[in-house]
């Protein structure tokens, strides 16, 4: 196991249209990514929301600043970012094709098993159910998103990335 490759996962907080959190895990060559309303949560009772959205390219990873103007405009903060695998070394892309991913996560914030299941809906999205795994990492009652309100990679709050506008090209 240990000569596997090491996989980069990412969160970052998203004040576009609405405040969401981005969750992203790399898998082949890309940043498969969902949009987590109310961003994860450490209690394995509480299943999150978590809409499929687009892949982003793997350098969108790291990115922390601010979108201007048109789709996705606001700012992004880098919440939480590190490396995961697949549960019992499975194929990712197969997991996630029959609609049941289970990693570990190896973050700042993060760790210890998760889930991604596909819901099953009438209406056309691609909704998913992000959870926490009851293991060691698992806490109940504890809002992540209320305890960690500043970036991994700046140490600012969405407010200072705001203010700051947009990185230089």
């Amino acid at each position: 196991m240990d000569d596997e490759p090491r996989r980069a996962f990412f969160v970052q907080k998203h004040a576009a249209r609405r405040l969401h959190f981005d969750f992203r895990l790399e898998l082949g060559g890309a940043l498969a990514s969902w949009a987590v309303p109310r961003g994860p949560s450490l209690d394995p009772d509480d299943k999150r929301l978590a809409v499929k959205v687009d892949d982003h390219a793997l350098e969108y990873g790291p990115f922390e600043g601010t979108i201007a103007g048109g789709y996705g405009a606001g700012a992004v903060m880098l919440w939480d970012r590190g490396w995961w695998r697949p549960e019992g070394g499975a194929a990712a892309e197969a997991s996630l094709a029959v609609g049941r991913l289970r990693f570990e996560l190896f973050g700042e914030r993060m760790r210890g098993g998760w889930m991604l299941l596909r819901m099953r809906t009438k209406d056309k999205g691609d909704n998913w159910l992000l959870h926490k795994l009851d293991d060691a990492e698992a806490r109940v009652p504890d809002d992540l998103t209320i305890r960690y309100p500043t970036s991994v990679a700046s140490g600012r709050t969405m407010a200072e990335i705001a203010a700051a506008g947009a990185p230089p090209t």
